[in-house]
């Protein structure tokens, strides 16, 4: 495997107590829909949709708003319009390679697992149900927690959640975007980073402890003394 600034590390096998996952840009590419969402909104407020998607990806809608519209920035507004934007775009958003076969086998596994993410409930709650994604132990959305990442809050809650509190170095973080992989480092979790959505030279800045191209090239099996046996088949 190699050392966390080794982006060249060879394929190899690691064990952790439990996998967490971001979910935009590591399970799902929606990309092409929260643009479309975003244009929506941006006429709704009045704000030009590049001006939002400036800094939109990897952050919260919450926080967006904060910057470009202070006076919608409330959980009542962000959960209501995230809300309708698997219904309107839902068909624009595709898997990330590998990832529902990784997904199913977690859980079939009954590994320890959790999703934690910037989606606000109601939108990650209705791409799990709609895409019909397996259901994770826990689900660690933005309105838990009172900054994003990257700040750590939410890997932390996650920790908590599922009983792992001071065990954080056991525990892989599977990430796309720099705020995500600073947020589970700064946790103190390992983190396994997929250039699906940043270039390596962004997503290796951050110091994953592992890059691979998406979740095809990374497998899972069964438990091993209490553990999850990770596979790195291609991790570059």
């Amino acid at each position: 495997m190699g050392s966390q600034n080794n982006a060249e590390a060879p394929a190899g096998t690691a064990s952790f107590a439990a996998i967490l996952f971001d979910m935009d840009g590591t399970i799902i590419d929606t990309i092409s829909a929260i643009v479309e969402h975003w244009h929506r909104i941006g006429n709704e407020i009045g704000v030009p949709a590049e001006t939002i998607l400036e800094t939109s990806h990897g952050r919260r809608s919450i926080d967006t708003l904060k910057l470009v519209a202070p006076h919608k920035a409330h959980w009542e507004y962000v959960k209501e319009v995230e809300a309708k934007l698997p219904e309107l775009y839902g068909h624009l958003v595709e898997e990330i390679p590998g990832a529902r076969k990784f997904l199913e086998t977690v859980a079939q596994s009954h590994n320890p697992w959790a999703i934690v993410t910037s989606a606000s409930e109601p939108l990650a709650s209705r791409w799990i149900s709609q895409l019909s994604l397996p259901v994770p132990d826990h689900l660690v959305t933005a309105e838990l927690v009172e900054n994003g990442k990257p700040d750590p809050s939410c890997y932390e809650l996650a920790l908590k959640q599922l009983g792992l509190v001071g065990r954080s170095n056991e525990t892989v973080v599977i990430e796309d975007s720099p705020a995500g992989i600073i947020a589970a480092k700064a946790a103190g979790c390992k983190v396994l980073a997929l250039l699906t959505t940043h270039s390596e030279k962004q997503v290796s800045a951050a110091k994953p402890d592992w890059i691979a191209r998406d979740l095809s090239s990374v497998g899972t099996h069964a438990r091993d003394n209490g553990k999850v046996v990770v596979n790195f088949q291609t991790v570059l």
